[in-house]
């Protein structure tokens, strides 16, 4: 974004103050070359003529080329106009009364005064800068996230056509770890302990989870989820478990009255399918269904 072509009288004030800044001309090209991104006009520039001619020739040139020098200029005004520190110059003043540093601070007052503007204009493009790069960082995050989710779901489709069932059991943990983690839930994968297997565990919203998963052809039972509840009651008191079965469940194991079954929420393959669809987030789902088994007392409850 350019603005409109920086003022005679703002060129001068400008000349003015950096010419000024500094007793050194190094010093001075130094602090140029430090400020401008554009930085290799500086060695076009012969820093053995008096400062203001040095200073002149740089600035002249760069304003003859706004189209590539104008935000250079911007920030030379942004950087001179809130130069604050004279103390590099008390040590050439010290016989001259003080005379170089009200000149600088008259100079870069006086510009101050010119572009005063212009830096309203530079922090809006500071801005706007800002706002580019997060939303920049935002799409790519989102583009990421949806490739990510597009894998796990054709990785899905692959494993279903998997003939052998253990090892389609055993693809289908990992994807589910995978797919826990891309939504932040802390996912854990399978592990063991004395006497039983756990499929994986995963932290949601300060509460632990217990993940039970099950990939069968037939719809799962009471006494499935009896055994797995009888898993949940093992661990502390807050813990919860979520039963995944990509079949569905029979009827009346999730009509049961048992208490054994009532800390944990069930998911089947549609459920599924919309989180990896993309139709709904896997957090957003579990929140709706333990909300649903809190009000209402039924664990099974079909995100439509």
């Amino acid at each position: 974004m350019k603005t409109k072509r920086i003022s005679t009288q703002s060129i001068l004030a400008l000349k003015e103050a950096l010419a000024n800044l500094y007793w050194k001309k190094e010093d001075l090209r130094k602090f140029v070359e430090l400020t401008i991104e554009n930085s290799t006009i500086v060695a076009t520039i012969d820093w053995t003529l008096q400062k203001y001619e040095s200073v002149s020739l740089l600035i002249d040139r760069m304003a003859t080329r706004q189209e590539i020098f104008q935000d250079d200029l911007l920030k030379l005004f942004y950087e001179v106009g809130n130069f604050e520190d004279f103390s590099h110059l008390a040590y050439w003043d010290k016989d001259k009364g003080g005379q170089l540093t009200k000149r600088a601070k008259d100079a870069v007052q006086k510009l101050r005064v010119q572009t005063k503007g212009y830096f309203e204009i530079l922090e809006e493009k500071s801005k706007s800068e800002s706002i580019r790069k997060i939303n920049e960082e935002k799409i790519k995050t989102s583009i990421s996230f949806s490739d990510k989710l597009l894998n796990l779901k054709n990785l899905f489709l692959e494993i279903a056509l998997h003939s052998n069932l253990q090892q389609r059991g055993f693809k289908f943990e990992k994807l589910l770890a995978e797919l826990f983690h891309l939504f932040d839930l802390e996912a854990k994968g399978s592990f063991k302990i004395v006497g039983e297997q756990i499929d994986g565990s995963f932290t949601f919203d300060s509460q632990d989870y217990l993940l039970e998963a099950k990939w069968q052809k037939t719809p799962i039972n009471a006494a499935d989820l009896y055994a797995f509840g009888g898993k949940i009651e093992g661990k502390f008191k807050s813990t919860v478990g979520l039963f995944i079965s990509l079949d569905g469940f029979s009827k009346e194991s999730t009509k049961t009255g048992s208490s054994v079954v009532k800390s944990m929420i069930l998911m089947d393959g549609a459920d599924l399918m919309l989180v990896l669809d993309g139709r709904i987030g896997l957090n957003d789902m579990i929140l709706i269904k333990r909300r649903h088994a809190s009000d209402t007392g039924e664990i099974y409850y079909k995100v439509q």
